[in-house]
């Protein structure tokens, strides 16, 4: 596992460090400390990281812009704050944050993010659909949307589109766990890609706009927020 902590105060990096370095006794590990996001992003630049530990209040680059700057370039990233003002909360959900930890860290909660990186990377779930007679496996962590299309159904992904045979009510009992949300009778979201609510549509991560039905703009932030609250433990 290849981390990263960012802090611009030595003695918040140096007692992370060693905490990491308590659990991660019997796993494979990398970790590198910075006191600035120039820094990071270089060094994010020639090889990514797994996760990342970013201070909220940095003087050169605050930590949600350079999360922002992160997403830009990983979507996969595990970004964790390390703050103690919860005002932060629906900032971070936009660069979809893993968690929001309160300096000193507690070694606890600290366990629980790595356990949660072990178990995600660990363990990955795919869709196995037909598409002009040929089968194909799709990770469900890069779809962003499906659109229904008559008798067929559009999924989306971050790095494809797939059109096939099929009924988009099914989709919507198969991924009913795994974070996804009908916003509309035409369309099934993933929680996970979305960028921004507005009044009566989504912005996605792919800059898509979807429709959201009226009477589903109430239960979508309802499902947004224990979405949010069940990824962050």
């Amino acid at each position: 596992m290849r981390i990263a902590v960012c802090d611009d105060e030595e003695r918040y990096r140096v007692d992370l460090k060693t905490l990491l370095d308590k659990l991660l006794i019997n796993i494979d590990y990398d970790i590198d400390t910075f006191d600035d996001g120039k820094r990071l992003m270089e060094s994010f630049a020639d090889e990514p990281y797994d996760l990342i530990f970013l201070d909220i209040e940095m003087p050169a680059i605050d930590g949600i812009t350079l999360a922002k700057k992160l997403r830009e370039k990983s979507d996969k990233v595990f970004i964790v704050f390390l703050t103690g003002h919860v005002e932060y909360a629906l900032e971070g959900y936009e660069v979809n944050a893993l968690r929001y930890l309160t300096k000193p860290v507690d070694i606890d909660k600290l366990k629980e993010v790595i356990r949660y990186v072990q178990d995600k990377q660990g363990s990955s779930r795919h869709l196995i659909i037909k598409e002009e007679g040929i089968e194909l496996l799709i990770d469900i962590k890069d779809i962003v949307y499906m659109e229904s299309m008559n008798q067929n159904v559009k999924i989306v992904t971050s790095k494809d589109e797939h059109v096939i045979r099929y009924n988009i009510v099914d989709f919507e009992e198969q991924l009913k766990n795994d974070g996804f949300f009908r916003i509309h009778r035409g369309y099934l979201i993933s929680l996970s890609k979305v960028k921004k609510v507005s009044k009566n549509d989504v912005i996605m991560d792919n800059e898509v706009i979807l429709p959201v039905s009226r009477s589903n703009v109430k239960t979508l932030k309802e499902a947004l927020y224990a979405y949010v609250e069940r990824t962050a433990f």
